[in-house]
């Protein structure tokens, strides 16, 4: 029986990873979550603790969200073919 799980297992990893190179956008917002995880704390401190720290991870969500929508609007603008 040992065998037949560790197989299973496998192949269950194995599709996982195969999805995720299919579907680039949860991977994308797993790793903005994580970077956010390292620009909450920064904006957290540089308020003063004026903002409590829900407030500061959404805004540092929210930078985050705007810098990649202007980048993306800038390649959209300079290289119109690709899209």
């Amino acid at each position: 029986m040992k065998p037949q799980i560790s197989t299973q297992i496998i192949a269950d990893f194995t599709e996982i990873f195969s999805d995720w190179r299919k579907q680039k956008l949860p991977l994308s917002i797993f790793l903005g979550m994580c970077f956010n995880l390292v620009v909450a704390p920064v904006v957290y401190a540089a308020t003063g603790e004026e903002f409590s720290r829900t407030q500061a991870w959404a805004l540092g969500l929210l930078g985050l969200v705007t810098l990649s929508l202007s980048i993306y609007l800038f390649f959209v603008m300079f290289v119109p073919e690709k899209f």
